[in-house]
């Protein structure tokens, strides 16, 4: 191999489509042993093996595809191993009638980039470029988006760029990827270090390479509030730009979506206003709001919430935390959201994630432990408002299977090592640690299969969630701003709110005892059986009312 100029070395045999190859590294004291490409765009032994020379064409049929912008969608995350029976692409592509019908318009993939194994969530992936074979590789995810965009189904990616996975991690051999400390994952990503350029350059590549030859619709960033970035722009400026550009080239809108844990609608602000201007942002803090007045759990990051205030403040803002003391944290944290300024569509909102329930001790969904009275008034609560929602899978029926956090790792020393990271992590938590799974388990990951074979309950649970977004769409509940939007509430003894639209309102009892609220209407919908009068509505225990004024 030759050096050029920045440090890139430059192999003189001409790759060919299917061909192996990998890398041995002078590290100072002899070869290292064959590594694969950081850069690979296949790796069909797995992340330890040979790197493989892909054909990047394939037979597209969406030309007619005009991409579905964000206002008014959807989004339904899912994990590809754990979503069918299959436990890959195939699988997810037999289920897009299910969710047609049910009313999705766009699936977030919980990553897809290689990782040690065969089982992982996917956020310990080391080849950013490549796609995890036992799922169906690269062929498989095209062959996915193409028949999505075909059911008229957008697809999101998760994408995880603030750390490597420790299994199969060989970047360090090829350059200063990471520049020392923690995130609690891993090692902090070198965006804005020494020799970070071509770092950042590397991840813009795949941003592109998603968005271009994938063709995929939008991206889910993982955790940014973990991004070690100093630079101007920021390395998420960056990223937003290459959606405009291919989304001016193309016709078709590409969407970035922030995880983040700042509070700050710097993220989504627009450029012109000093911001990254990302299409959205998880909203957290109107899970947690809703979460806890319902279940009654106030541990750990809970601990702020569970009062019919915060779960107000929520509804009308989006976040909780404006510069407000959080006792979890230990200080005050966040800023207020302009909301005449920033579109509800922006806030992504939900009734659980895979984050809010795989990272429980045994992983139990909300559908295991709320009654299915509780589990729909959630759901309407969500629908109803302006923001952007998104389900989990498996929770449109009430699912019953866990969904606990698990790895397969090559090394049994990392096993190990995450069976009992976890303990400690749940331990400090106060939660039981005899209840936690060990991850590397082959059984902790068959328990998270969902069951697909629906009985009474189900099919009642997958009816209100159905109607649900159905009336969603048809009485345009997602079109309010922020600042046009009615919230108003009872009390801490009588916990219900009316979150009112221009011509149609949401009556919501956040109890076990029943309420009589001084407003009435039309009823449209209701799961339990309300008395609806001109002025009035008395609601069941946990029961809503959806009037037209």
């Amino acid at each position: 191999m030759n050096r050029t100029e920045g440090g890139w070395w430059v192999a003189e045999i001409s790759a060919e489509t299917g061909q192996r190859y990998g890398f041995q590294v002078d590290a100072g004291e002899g070869f290292s042993i064959t590594l694969p490409d950081p850069r690979s765009t296949s790796l069909p032994d797995g992340v330890h093996g040979l790197s493989r020379v892909d054909d990047p064409t394939f037979d597209w049929s969406d030309d007619q595809w005009r991409g579905r912008v964000l206002p008014g969608t959807v989004l339904y995350e899912l994990h590809v191993g754990t979503f069918s029976a299959r436990g890959d692409f195939e699988g997810v592509v037999d289920k897009l009638p299910h969710l047609k019908d049910l009313g999705v318009s766009a699936i977030e993939l919980m990553p897809v980039q290689p990782f040690g194994g065969e089982r992982n969530w996917g956020y310990d992936g080391v080849a950013w470029m490549a796609v995890q074979e036992s799922y169906g590789g690269r062929a498989g995810l095209k062959k996915l988006v193409d028949a999505a965009h075909a059911a008229g189904i957008a697809v999101y990616l998760d994408v995880v760029y603030n750390h490597f996975g420790p299994d199969g991690n060989y970047n360090g051999f090829f350059g200063p990827y990471t520049s020392g400390g923690s995130t609690g994952w891993g090692e902090v990503v070198n965006i804005s270090g020494p020799d970070s350029d071509e770092v950042r350059a590397f991840i813009l590549d795949t941003v592109r390479q998603w968005f271009s030859e994938f063709h995929i619709d939008g991206l889910r960033l993982d955790a940014i509030h973990a991004l070690d970035d100093n630079g101007a722009p920021s390395i998420l400026a960056q990223m937003q730009q290459i959606a405009d550009e291919i989304t001016a080239t193309t016709g078709v809108p590409r969407s970035l979506i922030a995880e983040s844990d700042l509070n700050d609608p710097k993220v989504i602000s627009s450029p012109e206003a000093g911001g990254h201007g990302l299409a959205a942002q998880w909203a957290d803090d109107i899970h947690h709001g809703l979460h806890t007045l319902i279940s009654g759990e106030n541990h750990a990051y809970y601990a702020d919430f569970g009062s019919l205030e915060a779960l107000l403040k929520t509804l009308r803002g989006a976040y909780f935390f404006t510069g407000d003391y959080s006792s979890y944290r230990g200080r005050h944290h966040g800023r207020a959201v302009n909301r005449e300024l920033i579109p509800a569509h922006r806030f992504v909102t939900y009734t659980t994630t895979h984050d809010q329930t795989g990272n429980r001790a045994g992983g139990d969904r909300p559908s295991m432990t709320l009654t299915p009275e509780q589990q729909v008034l959630k759901a309407a609560v969500i629908y109803c408002s302006p923001y952007t929602p998104m389900l989990f899978m498996g929770e449109e029926f009430g699912a019953r299977t866990p969904f606990p956090f698990f790895v397969s790792h090559t090394d049994a020393e990392l096993n190990r090592l995450t069976r009992e990271g976890r303990t400690r992590e749940f331990s400090r938590s106060g939660w039981d640690v005899s209840q936690v799974p060990d991850p590397a388990d082959p059984a902790t990951f068959e328990s998270a299969k969902l069951d697909w074979d629906f009985d009474e309950q189900a099919q009642r649970i997958h009816g209100a969630y159905r109607t649900l977004l159905r009336l969603r769409t048809e009485w345009g509940l997602a079109r309010p701003r922020l600042d046009q939007l009615q919230v108003q509430g009872g009390s801490e003894e009588e916990p219900w709110l009316l979150m009112g639209h221009e011509d149609v309102t949401l009556l919501a009892n956040l109890s076990a005892t029943p309420v009589e609220i001084p407003q009435g209407g039309e009823l449209i919908y209701s799961f339990t059986s309300p008395e609806v009068h001109p002025d009035r509505t008395l609601l069941d225990a946990w029961g809503f009312a959806l009037l037209r004024r």
